[in-house]
């Protein structure tokens, strides 16, 4: 048994109950968006971001029916993200599956994301919980202001790391957050502890979103994706990133005006991935995660040990060690 399967067996009734109402609040009359949907909800992933939100309502008792009203909201906005994100990306198959796009069309995956993000909406205000809906509806907002600051950094070439962790702080981290609030409150939780598991869930996300950066410097038929996809789209990586920031390296020069180029032919990207790679860019990556982790069990610290807490930190070691 994996880290994630044992992470999910603790937690097996209340992901069945999940999976359960998701399909529910999808489900009508039209074939075609049945269709859709069923195939979009059969290609499921690691189901990691309502893992969270169970977790952290478990950690102080029960998860009740907030608690799974709030996992499918978050569930079901990421997923119209990620058919959002197929279709600006034109991209033809992910988890190893083609995307809606590819099968149907663009406009119709367009469409099915909007239907995605309307059912979440409905999942939040079904818990009848304004701080609920209130930390879904941010979070939508903090989603498309962190794509549209990479899409500027990448326009305009702002190398550093304090911009990539703004970065993935909105785009990636925002909805580990989310999700970490959103279990503490429907659990009926409201103080200080609320911020240290969002706090928890902040570093989460960023080492979550690390680990993502990491695949794209290797060939992995197990990703599902292609690779180099972040160079072709002018995105620097904190690997690349940071060996770019290194003045003392060789080539450093030649290195930063290639990284600046509006576009990279493939001879281009082998030979910037090259220089992360034989440069320690890799090494200081995962360097970075494990220092995440460490800040992460520290803010865990004051909570009594259980096996939940243990499934915390276990998610942790797992989103590190994960290939793919």
């Amino acid at each position: 048994m994996t880290t994630l399967e044992a992470i999910h067996s603790t937690i097996a009734p209340e992901l069945k109950r999940l999976n359960e109402q998701m399909s529910a609040q999808l489900s009508t009359s039209n074939v075609l968006m049945n269709r859709v949907v069923e195939s979009q909800l059969s290609a499921k992933g690691k189901q990691i971001r309502p893992v969270i939100v169970i977790l952290c309502s478990k950690l102080f008792g029960c998860a009740n029916d907030k608690t799974i009203a709030s996992a499918a909201a978050v569930e079901l906005l990421h997923n119209a993200t990620l058919i959002h994100d197929d279709v600006v990306d034109d991209s033809k198959t992910r988890r190893n599956r083609p995307t809606i796009n590819s099968i149907w069309d663009n406009h119709i995956a367009v469409l099915v994301g909007d239907y995605f993000v309307s059912c979440a909406m409905q999942q939040a205000i079904s818990t009848g919980d304004i701080r609920i809906i209130d930390a879904l509806c941010h979070l939508g907002k903090l989603l498309s202001l962190g794509e549209i600051d990479q899409i500027y950094n990448a326009r305009y070439h702002t190398l550093t790391e304090e911009a990539y962790y703004n970065i993935i702080s909105n785009k990636t981290a925002s909805l580990f957050v989310a999700c970490a609030k959103m279990g503490c409150y429907a659990a009926g939780v409201f103080d200080n502890r609320v911020d240290s598991l969002a706090e928890f869930a902040r570093l989460l996300g960023l080492c979550f979103q690390i680990r993502d950066d990491i695949f794209d410097y290797f060939v992995s038929d197990a990703i599902g994706k292609p690779t180099s996809n972040d160079l072709r789209e002018g995105k620097i990586t904190l690997p690349l990133l940071h060996t770019l920031l290194r003045e003392d390296l060789p080539d450093h020069k030649a290195m930063s005006e290639l990284s600046r180029k509006e576009i990279l032919d493939d001879a281009e990207i082998a030979v910037l991935t090259s220089y992360a790679i034989d440069n320690g860019g890799i090494d200081y990556a995962f360097d970075e995660m494990q220092r995440l982790r460490s800040e992460a069990a520290g803010v865990l610290a004051d909570f009594p040990d259980s096996e939940i807490k243990a499934s915390l930190l276990a998610l942790f070691d797992y989103i590190i060690a994960r290939d793919h």
